[in-house]
This record gives C-alpha cells, structure tokens and sequence, in this order.
C-alpha cells in the first residue's frame, strides 16, 4: 500500500445507483438519487424533509485545485492525504454549531462515511457571499494599486497590507455566469454590489428582498461565531466564502439554509493568532499551498496573469510537485481540523473500496 492508494482523487465512478450525469466539480462529486431511493430513504430514516425531496450523494476528493488548476504530485499522488476529510470535519462541526445556535440549517441529512453527505436538493442563490476581515490577499492587490471601491463600499486611503478592518466587509460576487442583469458582466465570479442584488433579487434567486438582509444576517452571525470560536484556539479568521440556498423543511416550506461548505481552509483564510502578533502571517488555510506554488515555480506571473490561462494549465499538467509539497499542506490541513473539532482526523487505507461498502450496508444504493 502507498500513500497514492490512501487518498481518493477519481469520486465520480463510483457504482452509486443514478438516472441523472454525475456533477463533478473541482472538489466534490454530486450522484442524484431516483424519486423511489429518495423517498425510501426519507421514510426509512425520517428525515426532516418533505417526502417528494429529491436526494444526492455528495462525495468529496483529497485533489487540490489552486489559481483554477488541479495539481500533483510525484509518485503518482494526485492528492493531499487527509484533505477530504479533514474538509468535511470542519464543515460538519460549524454547521452543527450554527444550528445549535440557532443560526440556520444546512443541506445535510446524513454523514454516512467521512467523504460523504447525503443532502437535499437545495435551489442555490447565485452569489458568493464572501466576509472579509482583514485587507489580504485580491484585496489588498487591488487596493494598492489604488483601488478603493469593493462592490460598492468605499475604502479610506492609507490602509497597511493584512491590516484588520474597521469592520466586516460583505464583498460578494456572481456564482457562475448570470445573463441579462443591467450592469453584471456575464461572467463566473464577477464583483457585484449589494444595489446590484437588491435591483435584482429574483435573477439572483432570491424569494423575496427581506431575504437579502437574512443572508447578510446570516454571513455576519455566522461569521462572527467562527471568529469567537477560533479565537478559543487562537486562530485568527480572516475572510471566507459562504454558500447560501433554499430547501423545504418538513412541512414542505422553503427556508434558507448555509449550503455547500463552511469555515473550511478551502474555502477560509485562517491566521494563525500567535505569529500574527510577532509580526508574520502563518497560513493555516489553502492560501499556504498559493505562496508554496508562488515560490517554487520560477515565473509567477503564469499563476497571477489570467491572460496566461493556457500556459498555466499545462504548468499544472506537465509540473508533478514535490511529496513534500502535499504532505506539508496535508499536515495543516488536519492540524486545523482537529483543533476545531477536537477530534482525530483519520483516513483509511483504501477509502474507494470503504465508501461502496457503507453505502451498500448503511443505504443500499451501490449498482
């Protein structure tokens, strides 16, 4: 057995019973169950949902995609060991902890192995609800090029780079190419102002403007228990993306609930809150594998120049990093995880073959 065969990177061949294509994105695999498998399962395990929900396996990977190419390793490793799983721990754990604080549901139902969810079918809102408490990353790029309007809010001059705001900023942009709203390029992950959404709520699949302030209240309770939470393990939360989305509860009426993944380091800036204080940000999130990729390769501008697309995607194809690379990330990645969870990350040896066989006992949903 070798470290390659401990990490699941293929998620979207598995023999799940399915009428519909598998969605596979950078990260994850969606396997949409049949009305009867769906239906079963709801009554089999009274689920809090209404009967005629529709059902989907969501099965996570250990591959890691960064500047918008999925990269790997020597040694046929096209994974980072323990990222999958340490996702989804986190993600279990905030959603869990904003439903005991009364915040807001998530689109789980069932965690019947450590790469898998069994959700309901959300109809998402198609914004990237993005927080942001510190001056980083993109942000601090544009700033210092004078930059000082971020989707609508007006930044003051003499901002310092990683410096904390004055407060949380709500910077979302378009999830996926929207057509037809005066003034939003067609174009995934575009910058849109909070006038923009409001002007035009139902293209963004929002059911009503009230609902508009309900996902700014629940990005700014959410994120702010993230932050209470983290400052418990002195880790400090920089900025993150939220997901948001609309199911039926049991009564067959729509709610909005957090959807997608939470707090996580794929999705999260986290600092740690020691080395902050001494003056050096130690990444506790994906953006280490960003400057580890930044440094090891000698041209850079290839992973910052979007013009140079094509060229950066064969770096990614043609360019196997060192293990090094993947298991220092894998470290930080399960570092994170079980000090906010508390809990031990464990993979198994062969977790292809242990995700059909729990499906199988638990679901009975394998082919």
């Amino acid at each position: 057995m070798t470290l390659a065969d401990t990490v699941l990177t293929v998620n979207n061949d598995l023999p799940i019973r399915t009428d519909l294509p598998i969605h596979s994105g950078k990260v994850r695999s969606v396997y949409w169950l049949n009305e009867a498998d769906s239906r079963r399962l709801i009554s089999a395990n009274n689920y809090q949902t209404s009967e005629d929900t529709p059902l989907a396996l969501m099965v996570i990977s250990d591959r890691i995609s960064a500047f918008d190419c999925v990269w790997h390793a020597e040694g046929g490793l096209n994974g980072v060991p323990g990222k999958g799983a340490a996702l989804n721990a986190i993600s279990n754990h905030w959603f869990e902890v904003f439903k005991q604080n009364g915040l807001a549901d998530s689109h789980i139902l069932d965690i019947p192995h450590p790469f898998v969810w069994l959700v309901k079918k959300a109809k998402p809102v198609m914004i990237e609800a993005i927080g942001r408490q510190y001056i980083t990353g993109s942000m601090w790029r544009a700033y210092n090029k004078g930059e000082r309007n971020f989707c609508g809010i007006q930044l003051p001059d003499g901002l310092q780079k990683n410096q904390k705001l004055p407060e949380l900023l709500i910077t979302p942009s378009t999830k996926g190419i929207l057509k037809g709203i005066p003034g939003v390029p067609e174009e995934d992950d575009t910058n849109i102002s909070r006038s923009d959404i409001e002007n035009n709520a139902a293209a963004f699949n929002f059911r009503s403007n009230e609902d508009i302030a309900l996902y700014e209240k629940l990005l700014r309770d959410g994120f702010d228990l993230i932050t209470r939470e983290l400052d418990k393990i002195d880790q400090i939360f920089v900025d993150t993306k939220f997901e948001f989305g609309y199911v039926k509860d049991a009564s067959g009426k729509p709610q909005l609930i957090y959807m997608d993944e939470v707090g996580t380091p794929d999705s999260s800036r986290i600092w740690d809150g020691a080395s902050f204080r001494d003056g050096k940000v130690i990444e506790k999130s994906k953006e280490e594998f960003r400057q580890l990729l930044l440094e090891h390769f000698p041209d850079s501008d290839i992973l910052l120049n979007s013009a140079r697309m094509e060229e950066r995607k064969k770096l990614a194809a043609d360019n196997a990093l060192p293990v090094e690379v993947m298991q220092k990330i894998s470290a930080t990645y399960r570092g994170i995880a079980e000090k906010i969870t508390g809990q031990e990350i464990i993979t198994g040896q062969n977790p292809r073959a242990e995700i059909i066989d729990t499906l199988n006992e638990k679901f009975g949903l394998i082919r």
